[in-house]
């Protein structure tokens, strides 16, 4: 053990890393960084290479080329370092399913080098904390998704760690569950605990990251906050859903010159709704508002909308946001 790279700033940093599989190049030069204490959420298409370069983090692989930090320990030259500072979690939950929740927490700080002592009253805190007291004495394979996920979260944080990797946390999660795992990020974050966060579900990257980063075919090619990345795409427009859709030529021309040519052009027989760019945002809508009830046309809905996560990762990778995967 060599001892951390001190950095007040940064609880990862990732500088030109690469990593191939045979002739398949997964990693092509990727950087990028992770303020200490914050929440960075991971994007990309399927086969990106966001798992690569969680597993490169988490010293599960080695780098062919490049230099990676994780609380400033060099993930080549000390990996014990790493290690001794992080908490992965995956897809899947890694218990002990004969064991109860107590039990399992217990062994992992025990493994941790915790006393006896220590362990249990660890346990007992943490069990509290994920709300999961009520069935710490039942055996963990009787547990639901939502409950696994929340124990193998508890275990990884036995030892407090400086970063914590999810790699999909929540897939397969219902609703409810899903809520639960974004209260412990935010937990997480309030502790001061760098997270690293890969997802399927763009509204999860948007709600719970600080910053985002969209990595395509093994390199970073967009990186900022949720708001900043939704900016690339343009700006806000408004969406207009007419109570009979027989109405589009009237409502065309009531809307006159707030409707570009290029967007006339949409209008089709099976369009059900009329979008418009918003250029002036809120005026925008307003303007469209009075001319549609100056002609005495009816709407389902009117609303001003602003560009999804979703649509950055269209146009960002020309992907559908279904297929996203590792």
């Amino acid at each position: 053990m060599t001892g951390p790279q001190q950095n007040s700033r940064y609880a990862v940093e990732v500088d030109d890393v690469t990593k191939s599989f045979g002739d398949m190049k997964a990693l092509n030069g990727i950087s990028f960084t992770a303020e200490r204490g914050r929440v960075l959420g991971i994007l990309g298409p399927n086969g990106a290479g966001k798992t690569t370069t969680v597993n490169i983090l988490s010293t599960l692989l080695t780098p062919d080329s490049g230099r990676a930090f994780v609380a400033g320990y060099d993930v080549v030259a000390d990996p014990e370092g790493v290690r001794s500072s992080i908490m992965l979690t995956g897809q899947y939950a890694a218990l002990d399913e004969l064991l109860t929740g107590r039990e399992n927490l217990v062994l992992f700080g025990r493994l941790m080098g915790l006393s006896k002592r220590e362990s249990n009253a660890r346990a007992e805190q943490l069990l509290g904390e994920f709300d999961l007291a009520y069935a710490a004495g039942r055996r963990v394979g009787t547990y639901s998704g939502g409950m696994r996920r929340r124990i193998d979260i508890a275990c990884g944080l036995v030892v407090p760690p400086e970063v914590v990797f999810l790699d999909e946390p929540t897939t397969g999660l219902d609703p409810r569950s899903r809520q639960g795992i974004w209260d412990l990020v935010k937990s997480l974050r309030d502790q001061g605990v760098t997270t690293l966060l890969t997802t399927q579900y763009l509204e999860e990257a948007d709600v719970l990251s600080d910053r985002i980063i969209v990595i395509d075919k093994g390199t970073v090619i967009a990186e900022g906050t949720a708001d900043e990345l939704k900016a690339r795409t343009g700006a806000s427009y408004c969406e207009i859903v007419p109570l009979d859709l027989h109405n589009f030529p009237a409502i065309l021309d009531a809307l006159g010159p707030l409707v570009p040519p290029e967007y006339r052009e949409t209008v089709t027989p099976d369009s059900d709704r009329l979008v418009i760019p918003a250029p002036d945002g809120a005026r925008t809508l307003a303007e469209a508002l009075r001319r549609l009830d100056a002609a005495q046309i009816e709407l389902v809905d009117i609303a001003l909308r602003r560009p999804s996560l979703d649509d950055v990762f269209l146009s960002l990778t020309g992907h559908d946001t279904t297929s996203r995967a590792q």
